[in-house]
């Protein structure tokens, strides 16, 4: 089974964020950086306008500057307000596009990745990457980005004018900070643990709500709903716990900042009014070095705060990243070539696969699917049957032997021409939450209504299709679910005519219908396998007597080969299973 568990350091993050998705915004963010930049100023602006307001308006009574200090704070908190809201747009528009493109790389990556991935790993453990660590990363980059540039710039420059108006009171308050880094820090590590853990719990809570779902009505018929609740609610404690855990941690960043800065304030006020008494500054110097410390102790513990929320975003990045560098196994080879197809003739040559150590798959199978001939595969559950399929359609690839078509190495032929040669009728039938007529385009996105048309006709589905609410233009429902199953079979069916391949492959497409749902869609099937080389995957015999060579597998290897008669004459494992699997016949060794 395939794991995603790799995890990076968060110098390692940033660093890639920002090639990747960051340094395409470059001219924004120094707009961005600006506007914070004149905020921040601002800011230190006002904390510097309680030395006039105290020293010349209280103290000197100077009746000019009691006009010109309101002006002043007004102009100041005019060209603030501007460039904050510039800076916040400019900033969420910025962080938003960026998650919608990690959203965008993300599905992209997944699509083009191995199907083993999609079966090693519960679809709900995939969505959480999209739900829950998007949001995460969506805090961080929108808002943590955004709050730590700006605090940061505001900090610097009340830190300056606290130094401006005194050294002396500068260091004593600024003692407190090499005390509280430790602390921070040491919270930091722990809250991205913290946040990581929750994470992986949020993703099996997610699978398992879309199993339970899923498989609803197997929980009723069994009456399993009070096993199902207990393993939801283990799953929740866990959650409650981590989120507990979070908050204690978030919780203890602001006690830490309170005591340590209290402590210098109380210092600042007792050195700085010995000085303004003993007259060695103006009460206004010291009036505006505490309303800069009072204003920078503010952004201070905004950052600490805001560490413990950018740690919560690296770590559902250090996810998102460890599916992004998930390589697929199946891919274009450097030099592969579209496969051209002139006759449509398959072969397996000494063809080995295994899914892994003690699990299923095919032992030195070698066979001939002759061009434009009906070949069948049949064979007790596991004989290898739809590994077959599989390995055809390159989800998985021979582990030794080769697959050829026409002559050529399916290895070296590129994906999309090979699976543009296909066309796939399964078991499994998959119908999206979309309208008919989209559901049978999805073979052939191109196609025009009339080909629509025509191919529900070969598939006897333009009948029922004419029957529903809005005909064609009816909403399926997820799965199909509005539609019977020989209903979704028939649309799978007119997908694939629509489709129009040269190949055709069919792995037990009747299996689950009914005598009388069968009967109509394999009339539509054999419309469908006229003029095409037809690999079939049978679960009922009855279905491939008309085939040209019928191949019977057991345990991943060929043991019988033949026609339906030759093979009925041998009284061999094909005749048991035809007798097995056919019981209203009565199988007669010819």
């Amino acid at each position: 089974m395939r794991q995603i568990t790799q995890h990076y350091d968060t110098p390692a993050l940033v660093k890639r964020l920002a090639k990747q998705y960051i340094a395409s915004h470059t001219t924004a963010l120094i707009f961005a950086i600006i506007c914070m930049v004149v905020v921040a100023g601002a800011t230190a602006a006002n904390a510097w306008m309680m030395q006039p307001v105290l020293d010349d308006v209280f103290l000197k009574k100077n009746a000019s500057m009691l006009v010109l200090v309101p002006i002043a704070v007004f102009a100041i908190g005019l060209v603030s307000a501007c460039a904050n809201y510039g800076q916040v747009v400019i900033m969420r528009n910025v962080g938003q596009r960026i998650i919608a493109d990690m959203q965008i790389d993300l599905f992209a990556h997944l699509m083009h990745s191995d199907l083993a991935l999609f079966h090693d790993q519960a679809s709900g453990r995939l969505i959480s990457r999209f739900t829950n660590d998007i949001m995460l990363m969506r805090n961080a980059v929108s808002t943590v980005l955004t709050g730590i540039a700006k605090d940061f710039f505001t900090m610097i420059f009340l830190i300056a004018l606290m130094f401006y108006q005194s050294l002396t009171l500068a260091l004593i308050a600024f003692v407190v900070f090499p005390i509280a880094v430790l602390p921070i820090l040491r919270l930091g590590r722990r809250m991205r643990k913290v946040s990581d853990s929750t994470q992986q719990q949020l993703g099996h809570f997610a699978a398992q709500l879309d199993e339970t779902f899923q498989g609803v009505r197997m929980v009723k018929a069994y009456g399993r709903e009070e096993h199902e609740i207990e393993r939801a609610r283990s799953i929740i404690e866990k959650l409650y716990t981590l989120y507990f855990k979070a908050s204690r941690i978030q919780a203890a960043a602001s006690p830490i900042m309170e005591i340590l800065t209290g402590g210098a304030i109380a210092s600042v006020i007792w050195y700085g009014g010995y000085h303004v008494i003993s007259g060695q500054t103006t009460p206004g110097a010291f009036f505006s070095f505490v309303a800069a410390m009072i204003m920078a102790y503010k952004p201070a513990k905004t950052l600490v705060t805001l560490n413990n929320s950018l740690q919560e975003g690296m770590a559902a990045a250090s996810r998102l990243f460890a599916v992004l560098d998930l390589v697929p196994v199946i891919r274009d080879n450097p030099d592969a070539k579209p496969l051209v197809i002139t006759r449509g003739a398959i072969r397996f040559e000494n063809a080995s696969f295994h899914y892994g150590p003690g699990a299923g798959g095919i032992d030195d199978i070698t066979l001939d699917v002759p061009a434009g001939k009906t070949v069948a595969l049949v064979g007790p559950s596991g004989s290898g049957k739809s590994t077959m399929v599989n390995l055809l359609l390159r989800f998985y690839d021979v582990e030794r032997g080769i697959i050829t078509i026409d002559g050529q190495d399916i290895r070296e032929a590129t994906l999309s021409s090979l699976r543009a040669s296909m066309a796939l009728v399964s078991q499994e039938i998959v119908l999206f939450d979309d309208t008919v007529r989209a559901n049978i385009a999805y073979g052939r996105m191109e196609a025009s209504e009339a080909e629509i048309v025509q191919a529900a006709k070969m598939a006897a589905a333009d009948e029922f299709i004419r029957e529903l609410p809005q005909g064609y233009d009816t909403i399926v429902g997820p799965h199909g679910v509005k539609l019977s199953g020989g209903q979704r079979q028939r649309l799978a069916i007119a997908r694939a005519i629509v489709k129009d391949a040269p190949i055709l492959l069919l792995d037990e497409a009747t299996s689950s219908l009914d005598n009388t749902s069968e009967r109509i869609v394999q009339q539509a099937l054999e419309n469908l396998m006229r003029n095409r080389t037809t690999l079939v995957v049978a679960h009922r015999l009855s279905t491939i007597r008309s085939a040209d060579i019928i191949y019977v597998l057991d345990h991943g290897r060929i043991i019988e080969s033949g026609s339906h008669q030759t093979l009925m004459q041998q009284s061999g494992i094909y005749f048991t299973l035809y007798a097995q699997t056919e019981p209203n016949v009565v199988p007669i060794a010819l």
